[in-house]
């Protein structure tokens, strides 16, 4: 099953700071929804576990996170890939930074394809489920930078 997302976001970060943090394991284990740990396996490569929920389905993946076509501080593609107890998933995703008034612009879009028991769930859940896990991590990033101010 093929997912979409899109969007941007406005974050109170000068642009350097919000890559930075973008581009830092540690800031991410605590922003990504779920994320128990994000270890290097080499540069820009990263091992991850997550254990998250899915339409009331709770499971526990491990995958990997590639970071590629880095321009600092403005732009970055990542690779996905990750199985788990409720089935697997890859995709592409890329950001771009941009300044903006009072801080930064955060324009990211991907694709993706899920199967296993939680494509079964259906697209229209995932599309919800998806906008949940982004807006957390948005969230997330947001407390995390406005803490460390």
């Amino acid at each position: 099953m093929k997912l979409d997302i899109g969007g941007q976001e406005r974050i109170a970060a000068s642009i350097e700071r919000l890559w930075e943090s973008l581009n830092d394991p540690a800031f991410l284990t605590r922003c990504i929804p779920g994320c128990r740990s994000m270890r290097e396996i080499a540069p820009d490569s990263y091992a991850v576990h997550l254990d998250l929920k899915v339409a009331s389905v709770g499971g526990s993946f491990e995958g990997s996170i590639g970071l590629s076509e880095k321009t600092p501080p403005t732009h970055c593609r990542i690779a996905v890939s990750g199985s788990g107890t409720l089935g697997h998933g890859s995709g592409e995703a890329r950001f771009e930074l941009e300044p903006a008034e009072a801080g930064t612009l955060l324009i990211y879009e991907g694709s993706g394809e899920i199967g296993g028991l939680v494509a079964g769930v259906g697209q229209r859940v995932l599309r919800g489920v998806s906008k949940h896990l982004v807006a957390k991590f948005i969230k997330a990033v947001r407390d995390e930078l406005s803490a460390a101010s």
